[in-house]
This record gives structure tokens, C-alpha cells and sequence, in this order.
């Protein structure tokens, strides 16, 4: 055989990439406009079926049924609200939530002769006439919407936002009979929890929250009675029907408790009073707020605080890990111990959307 030499390759010339860098970007107003801009176009490319598990449960009551079998369906599956169907008409009649029954025991401790027919009346008082009730209290109806589970994410969430809903039915229909079908309810927690999850950039997301402007906040000086105006608060000796009357009349479904100091000691919700009626205490609802918090059940996550210096990022990642579905803002550690704990506003989970879909007029520009 004939010996061969060994063939010398050349060295390539060809240079190995660079490798990216690992440091964190810097944190600038353009690095969390880019942020942003990021999550809504994440936004756009999800659906609202998306966002929820490959199985799910979901109960649908009929406008016929009386509110206190209504209200077991709803707290036996842990629910706080339900689609609404009407049977006679085979069509979808709008939701079923926890504010309907503040509205109930609005209207009849107003109007009922005694406390024995307050209790009777709520107790067999069917859903479909609910409507009636709130024009009767002038509480404006919920907007009767829905959207087709294959719509964008983004544009579902921006038509909670223009109607003012918590809460979206997502409605199909049969391929068969063509009759529209409630496959679930779309909410706003399930939503950013959502993005959370699966939207990296809301990491980069470090602006604070005052900054930003998320969030309601006090404005001192605008009235000399109330230095916690524009929000509603409630002391510990404030009665259950005051707080009622707050939820009704202004459509929110928690209110801070503070102390002489303004500083934030509790926190009353809707839930709670659920819990009352649940038990039967309608009666009780001329009880203290520091009596009826002993009815409270034991699964109360406590209040959520969080201070204007936070960073959304922060608040999302937060939303992520806990059911948290609003935060009251506090005086933190940048002022005097005396001073801390303060009230200064509350973030809703409405704030937290809007802020993320932002500016109606302007998002039809980024499509």
C-alpha cells in the first residue's frame, strides 16, 4: 500500500458568535414602555379560551331559581358569581354575583314593614326580577355582554374595561342546533394571573406604581371631613349597613378599616357579608364591624399591602402567587414609624388591566 502524510486543514476562518450578554438590561422609561409593549402584544396573540385549563367546571343557573338556592349553588362550588339562563327564552340573561345580594339587602331593609319579611322576601325572591330591584335602588344594571371564547385576549379584556366589567361570559354556539352555549366566565384575576405566568416581560415591568398613576388614591385637603376622600373607609365601629350601603351606592366591593390615625387595621369585603346571609344573620346586619368580623370565615387571606414605590412587575409577580384581588396602599418605610401603615390608596385589578391594555384611542394605532 502507498503511505499517504496526513492531510493539515486550514484554520477556519469563519469567527464563533459572539455569545448574548447575561447582564440585565438597564432599567429605563424605554426599556418598560418596550415591557409593555410586549405584554399587550401577548395579549393579542392569546385567546380568552387560552387562559383557562384543559378542564374546568363551570355551573349555570336558571333566572327561576330562588336566590337563597342560588346563593348555595354559587358558595358550594366556591364561586362568587354564575352565569344567568333563561329557560323560556332559551337565552343567556347575564350574571349572578355576590353585589346582587348587597342590592337585595339594600332594597328591603329599606322598604320591607319588618325584619321577619326583610328575611322572607330575600330568601324567595327569584333571580329574574333582580333588574327591577336595581332600578328601584337606582343602581344602574351590569351591562348584559358576552364574547366568543375564540376572540382576541386583548380585545376581551378591552371590553370589560369600557363596560366596566369584572366579569365576561365566554358564549358559543351548538354546531348542531345552533343555540348559544355558556362555556365559562372570563374574570380579570384569571387574566393577569395568566399573563403572569406565561408573559416574560412583565419581569421588566419596574416602574413604580404612583408613577404610573395605578391606582386610587386619597387627596387631603379636598374635603375637611373626610381626609381619606375620594376612597370609602369604615371604622371598627362602623355598622355592616353603612358598608352595605357602600358597596351598593358606589359599586366596589371592599372597604378599608382604619383606625383614628388613618392607619389601615382591616379590611371589609362583599364575601363577608355573604357569610352573614349564608349563616342567616340578616338580622345581624346592624352589628359592628369589629362584631361581625368574628363571622368571618377562617380562609381570609388577610390584607394585601403594598406601598407606591412598588414596581408593577412586583405587584404582578404577587398576583401570580396568591389570590389577591386588590392591595391598599400604604405610607411605608420612607416616612416617620408613626406615620407607617397609613392609608394612601387601593389598586383594583380593573387598575392593573387598564394600565396594561392602556389608552382605548391609542391601542387602535399599535394594531
Amino acid at each position: 500500500m502507498e503511505a499517504h502524510s496526513p492531510v493539515r486543514r486550514k484554520p477556519s476562518q469563519a469567527r464563533r458568535a459572539r455569545a448574548g450578554s447575561h447582564l440585565p438590561q438597564p432599567q429605563t422609561p424605554e426599556s418598560h414602555a418596550a415591557a409593555l409593549q410586549g405584554v399587550r402584544k401577548f395579549m393579542k396573540s392569546y385567546t380568552p379560551y387560552d387562559v383557562f385549563p384543559i378542564s374546568f367546571k363551570q355551573i349555570v343557573i336558571d333566572t327561576q331559581l330562588e336566590v337563597k338556592k342560588a346563593l348555595q349553588a354559587l358558595l358550594q362550588n366556591g364561586n362568587v358569581s354564575a352565569p344567568l339562563w333563561n329557560s323560556e327564552k332559551n337565552q343567556f340573561a347575564g350574571l349572578f354575583t355576590v353585589l346582587d345580594i348587597i342590592h337585595l339587602i339594600q332594597y328591603y331593609y329599606a322598604t320591607a314593614t319588618s325584619m321577619d319579611s326583610a328575611v322572607s322576601d330575600v330568601e324567595h325572591f327569584r333571580l329574574e326580577a333582580i333588574r327591577d330591584i336595581e332600578r328601584a335602588i337606582n343602581v344602574p344594571p351590569p351591562p348584559l355582554i358576552s364574547v366568543h371564547p375564540l376572540e382576541s385576549l386583548y380585545e376581551a379584556c378591552k371590553m370589560m374595561l369600557q363596560t366596566h366589567a369584572h366579569r365576561l361570559p365566554l358564549i358559543d354556539k351548538d354546531s348542531q342546533t345552533t343555540d348559544p352555549v355558556v362555556l365559562s366566565v372570563l374574570t380579570q384575576y384569571r387574566v393577569i394571573k395568566f399573563i403572569a405566568a406565561n408573559c416574560r416581560e412583565t419581569s421588566h415591568l419596574h416602574m413604580s406604581l404612583r408613577i404610573l398613576g395605578i391606582g386610587a388614591y386619597v387627596q387631603p385637603g379636598v374635603k375637611e371631613d373626610d381626609p381619606h376622600w375620594p376612597l370609602a373607609t369604615a371604622t371598627m365601629d362602623t355598622t355592616v349597613f353603612d358598608v352595605v350601603h357602600m358597596f351598593s351606592a358606589r359599586g366596589i366591593s371592599a372597604v378599608p378599616i382604619v383606625d383614628g390615625n388613618g392607619k389601615v387595621i382591616n379590611l371589609y369585603e362583599t364575601v363577608d357579608v355573604i357569610t352573614l346571609v349564608r349563616n342567616g344573620a340578616y338580622q345581624h346586619l346592624d352589628l359592628t364591624i369589629s362584631e361581625a368580623l368574628s363571622h368571618r370565615s377562617a380562609d381570609f387571606p388577610g390584607v394585601i399591602t403594598c406601598t407606591g414605590r412598588d414596581s408593577l412587575g412586583a405587584l404582578i409577580s404577587l398576583l401570580r402567587q396568591r389570590r389577591v384581588h386588590r392591595l391598599v396602599v400604604v405610607e411605608g418605610d420612607e416616612v416617620e414609624e408613626s406615620r407607617r401603615g397609613r392609608l394612601l390608596g387601593i389598586i383594583s385589578l380593573s387598575d392593573v388591566l387598564k394600565y396594561l391594555v392602556g389608552n382605548f384611542d391609542e391601542t387602535l394605532h399599535e394594531k
